[in-house]
């Protein structure tokens, strides 16, 4: 049985080209590789505040063992279906969730993000201490692409919802902050070996799945992820279910291909596709991320630029994003992931920001906008595109820890006509 928790009504929106600047700034971060964590050097404002792939049966890398590791696509038919789900509230840029942390809990409001691991708040809410807070005297540092954080680690008790409850989770407590003002902080569901580095006197520390696994509140190492396109800001239009999939939000079985070896993609949930555009090769056996806390699709500079083209999409002045007329619209192709043999098409539909959200990116309401955008570097091997939460509002995607796999499936959004 799927758990939902009702989300909050504060928003992360931004203008386009920030949003832009914000993917390209994560992407090339990611591009350079796994990289120190330590106190970053930031120029410019600050708050200063006053308060692997996981597998927690062994903190770190779990070898694939089914047959989807041999790199062909494989159903979701032996996974546990729909154990403890909790919504995700569309924010234009990123989805959140509630999360409570201490007894009694507080509530913040986090990022859910598949791109980084650890978990944290205090970045606008203060943090709380409570009867199971715990300071280990820690110290915590994560760099983001245009972000960071810095505090203390604490061991305390984490509700996501009445199902899925930690009893001893580590958490940083951000004492110092950089670029999330409109929001608390992070929940991290990436690769456990992605925090390596950022807790003093600690090699890697468990994520929230690592536990919820390790205290058997979830059978597997298994994240679920449901996103539908955005019709409204702030709509209840997402779901994560942790310790499975829910096949209720599923029209075809879930293509499962094995995290790439190919770095630095491999150190994130990288995996390889091919895409076309109507007659147009983009790409072939290439490798990427797939990654929730980006919010276009990226392709590298030069695929990007076939894309562009093929489209007749011109760069628009004011947003930074391209621009196509309704003639062009109407004779858009679909774009084609073939991912582990299984072809998945992003319509025509599905490659448009929401014309009724226009708007809040800065533009135009009576211009159409497309969500695949320049990843600003040139194509490389291990780093070629980004399947950002554009794309995953149009498939759901598993995220599977304990076989270092990455599955997608269709839904009934899939083709919707909504933008």
């Amino acid at each position: 049985m799927s758990s939902t928790i009702p989300m909050g009504g504060r928003l992360v929106v931004g203008h386009a080209r920030d949003i832009i600047a914000r993917d390209r700034a994560r992407a090339l971060k990611m591009l350079r590789g796994p990289q120190p964590h330590g106190p970053p050097r930031h120029e410019g404002d600050y708050h200063d505040h006053d308060h692997h792939h996981g597998g927690s049966e062994a903190v770190g890398r779990q070898l694939a063992t089914s047959s989807s590791s041999t790199g062909s696509g494989s159903s979701a038919t032996a996974l546990p279906s729909g154990d403890t789900g909790v919504d995700a509230t569309d924010a234009a840029v990123s989805y959140t969730v509630e999360v409570g942390v201490g007894d009694p809990p507080t509530k913040y409001t986090l990022i859910v993000d598949t791109g980084s691991s650890n978990t944290w708040v205090g970045a606008l809410k203060k943090y709380i201490v409570t009867k199971t807070s715990k300071n280990t005297g820690d110290t915590v540092n994560v760099v983001y692409g245009t972000g960071f954080f810095s505090g203390t680690e604490y061991i305390d008790k984490v509700t996501i919802s009445p199902n899925l409850i930690i009893e001893q989770q580590s958490i940083g407590v951000a004492s110092k902050s950089q670029d999330f003002n409109d929001i608390d902080g992070i929940l991290g569901v990436g690769p456990t070996d992605r925090t390596q580095g950022t807790v003093s006197n600690q090699m890697e520390v468990p994520t929230v799945v690592d536990n919820l696994v390790s205290q058997n509140t979830i059978p597997t190492n298994l994240l679920g992820v449901f996103f539908e396109p955005t019709t409204k800001l702030g709509a209840l239009n997402g779901e994560l279910t942790f310790g499975g999939v829910d096949k209720s939000k599923i029209t075809s079985d879930i293509t499962f291909v094995p995290i790439t070896t190919t770095a630095p993609a491999s150190t994130w949930w990288g995996i390889e596709q091919s895409i076309s555009y109507g007659g147009h090769t983009l790409t072939t056996g290439t490798t990427g991320i797939v990654d929730t806390g980006t919010t276009l699709l990226l392709l590298a500079t030069e695929m990007f630029q076939v894309y562009q083209k093929a489209t007749g999409g011109v760069l628009d002045a004011t947003t930074g994003l391209l621009k196509v007329t309704q003639e062009q619209y109407e004779n858009l192709q679909s774009l084609i992931f073939t991912i582990g043999g299984k072809k998945f098409e992003m319509t025509a539909n599905a490659q448009i920001w929401p014309r009724s959200q226009s708007a809040v990116i800065g533009g135009d309401t009576d211009s159409i906008y497309l969500v695949v955008s320049d990843l600003g570097s040139s194509t490389q091997p291990g780093f070629q595109f980004v399947n950002g939460f554009a794309f995953l509002q149009r498939f759901y995607s598993a995220f599977d820890g304990l076989h270092e796999q990455v599955g997608f499936a269709t839904t009934a959004f899939t083709y919707a006509t909504t933008n």
